[in-house]
């Protein structure tokens, strides 16, 4: 059960600077996230829809504390926004958002982040692409949702995220699987109490089959977030009782993980979309990716002790 004590130690600013400052930390940050810079990651969306994929792109960095710090996370997505243009991608390079770097935890957080995601929507439908928003801790969703769907008012195409793990998804995913909807449905990587998830591994698998039925026999798009070779399976099949044509689903998973079932994906015709994560604050994405997975958390333990 390390995986919750992973999730703990995401949010220790002493597991932080350990963690900062291991040796072998490096090489594994390298492993999931695709740069730093807008100029780094510029080049891997490039390479990935050349190779039939596609991608969404998140700018990494949740845990704000100031004002200044939500701006700055709205001007970097903006700046990522005209990279984006200049590339004439449409939807096979969107973006995805956590409306926590927005200010969604500050004072009047739920405004804050509503007046500074709306820019970023807007810019990208200029463009021809669209935002998902992230889903969060089980305290931020109403928050998200009510800012979804005062979104899809001028924006219809933003999507959102819903997390399997939770016991209220299912009655999300029933009002979600909408005409014009695009959902994407995860396990869920945060730390929660039993009193709101499901905690053991075979429970939330059957939830994630229980959601994606209802999100394939509704009427929205759904985004299959997995890695797991059972699931996906079962979502091809369950995409195939519902009548749903290659392009009326899409399957996601992210940067750095099983690349080689992302080339298979795309090339049996299926939407195969990356989630790539790039930025200087790391640190929380990381530690959610080493939770996910005890092999990741081996591969981080090793390259510390051989760079040590």
């Amino acid at each position: 059960m390390l995986g919750p004590v992973i999730l703990a130690a995401s949010r220790s600013d002493k597991m932080r600077r350990f963690v900062s400052a291991a040796p072998g930390t490096k090489q594994v940050v390298d492993r999931f996230i695709a740069g730093e810079t807008v100029d780094q990651v510029v080049p891997i969306v490039v390479d990935a829809t050349s190779g039939g994929l596609e991608v969404t792109l998140d700018v990494v960095g949740e845990d704000i504390t100031t004002v200044e710090q939500s701006y700055a996370a709205r001007d970097a997505y903006l700046e990522l926004v005209e990279r984006l243009k200049g590339l004439g991608l449409g939807e096979r390079a969107e973006m995805s958002v956590k409306l926590s770097m927005f200010g969604q935890s500050l004072e009047g957080g739920h405004e804050l982040a509503l007046a500074n995601i709306r820019p970023v929507v807007e810019a990208a439908a200029a463009i021809g692409t669209t935002v998902t928003l992230d889903a969060e801790d089980h305290t931020t969703l109403d928050s998200m949702f009510a800012i979804h769907e005062e979104l899809r008012k001028d924006f219809p195409q933003t999507g959102c995220v819903i997390q399997a793990y939770l016991f209220r998804t299912e009655d999300d995913a029933r009002r979600l699987a909408a005409a014009g909807s695009r959902v994407r449905i995860v396990k869920g990587a945060y730390k929660e109490p039993g009193s709101v998830a499901y905690l053991d591994k075979a429970e939330i698998d059957k939830a994630f089959v229980r959601i994606v039925k209802i999100l394939m026999a509704g009427d929205g798009y759904p985004m299959i977030g997995s890695h797991d070779p059972r699931l996906i399976a079962i979502s091809q099949e369950l995409a195939r009782q519902a009548g749903r044509k290659l392009d009326e689903y899409e399957f996601q998973m992210l940067y750095g993980i099983r690349s080689d079932e992302h080339v298979r994906l795309a090339a049996e015709g299926h939407r195969m979309r990356v989630y790539t994560a790039y930025g200087t604050d790391w640190y929380g994405y990381f530690m959610r990716r080493l939770a996910e997975k005890p092999a990741n958390l081996l591969f981080f333990a090793r390259s510390i002790l051989t760079k040590g």
